[in-house]
């Protein structure tokens, strides 16, 4: 490997024709490798740019609720095996796909034409999520404008709170003693004879505390249900537009631009995290707040309940971020000799160390907001919106120095969904400079702000006051079956039709060869565990499906429906592809069957000094069209 790195460097690292770009871009790309694509700064851009990716906003607020759901530190065993079944194999495939070839999530598949339409149910489906992202974005900076107050406008009932609203829980009735029997009584009673209610008897009325009314009657000014449009709420408006314009300008330079930006996105959460975990440990309650976390609550027979097992394989499925395309991207601007094989480890162990930690920050204070409450501490835990816009701002609202603790928090959410975002939009760019590098280069900013602008109008439907419905419907079915589509296909496709002993040489080209031994554990997981383990989830999610609610909110008829439309749009590609691929190709249909389940003749690395004896016979893609693949009969392994 020592003796391709010096050739790889000269031949493919000075081959600069700037013609078409203009001089500062010129710069820009001097270092490196493909002067076509370019390559990533550096090193901690491409690993930050990762771990941004895939820590976001699911390990603050679903993870921690999904242990002390699922048996508490009981729930790790699940989880750390599952991200090594499932998780860690389909991103350590996806990362070295895109490496390998340097293309994007639907180049990528010259390596297999008949499922080119995967890569475009990724990149589609991206986009819907992108859409509704940002706008949870947009709730976060709105709320981290709200926090440069004295007093925090949720922490307590004003002008806008109706009579349900109640700092405390009111008591309604309850059994007490009187004259030595035992009766039902209102509160009213009990207390203007200086009675006392029975434990266990006490019912309370039905209150919303003001972080909850604040939520649904200020923030959102959230309708009754989808069929009540409503208007569009400004201020969101104008947060939406403001994280977009943040996206944008972070992504004017593609990578360059992007990967400076997150040394401060990916790592300062971090830093928050920590001072919110120190200034919660310090609290009361906050011990048993951590108990019902990870503690002495634990339990470990939940682990005998098949619900727990699907609930860790989903959460490591979706908080990798793995089946997106986002990991092919920005993997796709690495340097070939690159190790994709440590860079994989490390972001997925990072990942799960991000969600146990984040867990004991959050149940920290929310421990303490049970104390002040004097409520037990599973009353006060949620997840998804309750936690972050509902429950968290409430427990911090109960500190002293609340408008600073709030600020961290929500700054904190602003970064986690700002970097995921960042590779989201990369995806969507990525797949355009394939169709055309050369378009891409001279004309990277205007297209990235169109982009961001059209993706701006299409989330505005969020925004209104039914926002939120839209924001949960686009969640529940782009964000969930699609994207187990495309994990299942793209693991059958490139283990059992390209060849997933193939595909391992193609690895070591880039990373040296290894041993038998190296490689045991990850065919086990590639040719048989991590496709039967995708394959159950799918089929778990599929037997289990509800209509979407929003709370107590049903969904009309027509949302569901419109729900289905865009998650059949996201998938119906696959098929269509497929059939134009047949179509396109020549001979009876069994031969064309096979002429498309092979890779293309320009499928191979990016640069000729890369292809080495293998890939001797490809054919330069610059001399190809780039949306071209040809017929490949002739083509020989």
């Amino acid at each position: 490997m020592g003796m391709l790195s010096l050739p790889g460097f000269l031949s493919c690292g000075k081959k600069k024709d700037f013609s078409l770009t203009a001089e500062k871009d010129a710069h820009s790309y001097e270092s490196d490798e493909n002067s076509e694509r370019g390559n990533w700064s550096s090193k901690g851009d491409y690993l930050l740019s990762m771990v941004g990716y895939a820590v976001g906003l699911g390990n603050v607020w679903r993870f921690p609720y999904l242990t002390y759901q699922n048996g508490g530190g009981a729930f790790l065993i699940p989880y750390t095996l599952m991200l090594a079944l499932a998780g860690l194999p389909l991103f350590f495939m996806e990362c070295s796909l895109g490496q390998f070839a340097s293309l994007g999530p639907v180049s990528i598949w010259k390596i297999l034409p008949l499922f080119q339409g995967v890569g475009i149910t990724m990149v589609i489906i991206s986009a819907f999520v992108t859409i509704y992202y940002n706008v949870i974005i947009a709730y976060a900076l709105y709320y981290l404008f709200a926090s440069f107050q004295k007093v925090l406008p949720w922490s307590d009932c004003f002008s806008w709170a109706d009579e349900f609203c109640s700092k405390t829980r009111i008591v309604n009735d309850c059994n007490t003693t009187l004259h030595g029997e035992i009766i039902h009584a209102n509160y009213t009673f009990i207390t203007s004879n200086n009675l006392t209610c029975i434990n266990g008897t006490i019912n309370y009325k039905p209150v919303q505390f003001p972080s909850e009314q604040y939520w649904n009657k200020v923030a959102l000014q959230r309708s009754s249900g989808l069929d009540e449009t409503g208007k569009i709420v400004w201020y969101l408006a104008l947060c939406l537009l403001l994280s977009w314009i943040i996206v944008g300008a972070a992504l004017f330079k593609g990578i360059k631009s992007s990967g400076k930006v997150v040394y401060f996105t990916a790592l300062f959460p971090y830093v928050i995290l920590l001072i919110l975990l120190v200034r919660g440990a310090t609290l009361e309650g906050a011990l048993d707040g951590i108990e019902y976390y990870i503690g002495r609550q634990s339990n470990i027979t939940k682990l005998m309940e098949a619900e727990v097992w699907k609930d860790a394989a989903t959460q490591i499925f979706y908080s990798l971020s793995v089946a997106w395309g986002g990991l092919v991207a920005l993997s796709s601007y690495n340097r070939f000799h690159n190790n994709c094989y440590s860079d994989a480890i490390l972001v997925c162990v990072t990942n799960c160390v991000t969600s146990v930690f984040a867990g004991f920050a959050i149940f920290s204070i929310l421990g303490h907001m049970a104390f002040v409450s004097e409520r037990p501490v599973s009353e006060v835990v949620d997840s998804g919106f309750e936690l972050a816009f509902v429950a968290y701002p409430e427990a911090l609202s109960k500190l002293p120095v609340s408008p600073l603790w709030s600020f961290l928090f929500f700054f904190m959410l602003l970064l986690l969904g700002l970097d995921s975002q960042f590779a989201s939009i990369e995806t969507l760019t990525t797949t355009i400079q394939d169709i055309s590098p050369r378009v891409m280069r001279k004309l990277r900013l205007p297209i990235t702000l169109g982009l961001c602008a059209v993706l701006f109008f299409l989330g505005l439907i969020c925004v209104t006051q039914a926002g939120i419905y839209w924001v949960n419907l686009i969640d529940h079915f782009c964000a969930g079956w699609g994207i187990l589509i495309s994990a299942v296909l793209e693991i059958i496709g490139i283990v059992y039709i390209y060849g997933g002993n193939r595909f391992i040489e193609d690895i070591e080209m880039m990373i040296g060869k290894k041993s038998f031994f190296f490689w045991l554990w990850w065919r086990m997981c590639w040719f048989f565990i991590t496709p039967v383990l995708l394959m159950a989830i799918l089929v778990w999610s599929l037997v289990t499906f509800s209509s979407p609610t929003y709370g107590s909110v049903v969904y009309p008829t027509w949302g569901t429906a419109v729900g289905w439309c865009m998650i059949i749009f996201c998938v119906i590609w696959i098929p269509i592809v497929a059939i134009v691929k047949v179509a396109k190709a020549e001979g009876n249909l069994v031969q064309r069957l096979v002429s498309c389940c092979r890779p293309a003749a320009n499928w191979g690395p990016y640069l000729e000094c890369h292809r080495g004896e293998r890939y001797s016979h490809v054919v330069d893609p610059k001399k190809k069209k780039e949306h071209e693949i040809p017929t490949v009969s002739a083509f020989v392994y």
